[in-house]
């Protein structure tokens, strides 16, 4: 069930058992969202635990503090907070001079972002087409190079991009086959006027190929995926936080940050980012780094996804450093 913060963490009991939280424990939370696999994990590590909770949205992340300390109180455990994206929460985690013993990156967005008009996430609610995770309030100044830049809004990319470069997108991110008539649709459009709301978008993708498919899926919903992906480099953070599960687990990080015999868990929503954390987990396993801890990938189950629709399409995957 939801709380007053209105957030249902996903596959919770299955991240609890994999995870295996104990006393005393270091829990570094990559996504923290709204804080609710924060809030049981703090449970069971108490007030000799410590919990690092990381996320770009500072207004969540301050929710996700509150939600914690007002639930446990004196039992809360120490808490530390780190408002950025997770490409470089490794590096975060070892300056502070701790080590974790438990890390869980959930891939998907909190409840608030997608319902909030002004994010621009969803074509069902009217906004400006934004798109960007990242709370303005907190948002780092861009430096060329940086994983900490502050991202362009999907306006700006829309608006900008070569035709070539836009479809690529589609295509990559969206596995949107036509990603081509799409693309072209929105270049015809935007010599005419700009492209800056998330109606605006929602009816050029329509227009560039028809209404609902056979599944009743909206036909810019593929498009909207992949300018979010674009927009917060979704993949490249996950392929710099699985290069540095890898390289701590071989043991050439400059500096320390996995415990031994620390467990780490992934939950993704679709097969892009699926792959590349069963791709890592697998090769971690097969050189004797880690062992699987769920043989593979679990998923909802049918009460959850009756109460909460938005899990149906997890999978978490979890290994323990050996």
């Amino acid at each position: 069930m939801s709380d007053r913060y209105g957030h249902i963490p996903v596959l919770l009991h299955e991240v609890l058992d994999a995870l295996d939280p104990r006393p005393g424990e270091v829990y570094a939370d990559c996504t923290t969202g709204l804080g609710g696999h924060a809030l049981e994990i703090a449970r069971r590590i108490g007030p000799s635990g410590c919990l690092m909770l990381n996320d770009w949205d500072m207004g969540n992340l301050r929710r996700a503090e509150e939600r914690v300390r007002a639930s446990l109180g004196a039992d809360s455990p120490e808490i530390q907070t780190f408002c950025a994206n997770f490409a470089g929460f490794s590096k975060r985690i070892a300056s502070s001079g701790r080590m974790a013993d438990m890390v869980l990156a959930d891939l998907g967005f909190a409840s608030n972002q997608m319902e909030d008009p002004q994010r621009g996430l969803s074509f069902s609610r009217e906004g400006p087409l934004d798109m960007r995770l990242a709370s303005q309030e907190s948002a780092p100044t861009n430096t060329p190079g940086s994983s900490e830049h502050v991202p362009h809004s999907a306006a700006d990319l829309v608006s900008s991009l070569p035709v070539s470069e836009l479809e690529r997108i589609l295509r990559e991110f969206g596995e949107e086959r036509r990603a081509g008539a799409i693309a072209r649709k929105i270049d015809e459009e935007r010599r005419t006027h700009p492209i800056s709301t998330t109606s605006d978008l929602a009816s050029i993708v329509r227009s560039a190929v028809g209404r609902s498919d056979s599944a009743g899926i909206d036909p810019a919903t593929k498009t909207f995926q992949a300018l979010r992906i674009a927009v917060n480099d979704e993949l490249g953070n996950l392929d710099a936080l699985l290069h540095s599960v890898e390289a701590a687990m071989l043991g050439t990080s400059r500096s320390p940050w996995l415990a031994p015999g620390a467990r780490v868990g992934v939950i993704s929503f679709h097969s892009l980012e699926d792959r590349p954390v069963k791709r890592m987990f697998s090769s971690l396993r097969d050189r004797g780094l880690a062992d699987d801890l769920l043989s593979g990938h679990v998923g909802p189950s049918v009460a959850e996804v009756e109460a909460n629709p938005r899990s149906r399409s997890a999978k978490l995957r979890a290994v323990r450093r050996r």
